[in-house]
């Protein structure tokens, strides 16, 4: 059984948002990490790696559909996955001590 090859590699964009055509849950369920020009991001709405752009909430305001407001930042983008790939056997595996 190959693995499924949307797990392994990230996407060149992705976004959080469930209405966006980029957005992928199964991925993001996965937990994504950013590095935007060497620095760990937390806040990272959207990112595209060959336009070199995040954007990120501009602080608590909302747009009138209630939506955070977004700002664009250009720079190098390095998403990760936070976690590592789980084989298909091992999600019940509990360590005795």
């Amino acid at each position: 059984m190959a693995e499924d090859p949307t797990l392994s590699e990230l996407p060149d964009r992705l976004s959080l948002d469930p209405r966006s055509p980029y957005f992928d849950e199964q991925l993001l369920s996965r937990g994504v990490g950013i590095r935007f020009n060497g620095q760990e991001k937390t806040n990272v709405e959207e990112y595209c790696v060959s336009e070199g752009w995040i954007r990120v909430a501009a602080g608590r305001s909302r747009d009138r559909y209630g939506n955070p407001m977004t700002v664009k930042l250009k720079g190098t983008v390095e998403p990760y996955f936070e976690t590592a790939a789980q084989p298909a056997g091992d999600e019940g595996v509990a360590s005795e001590g």
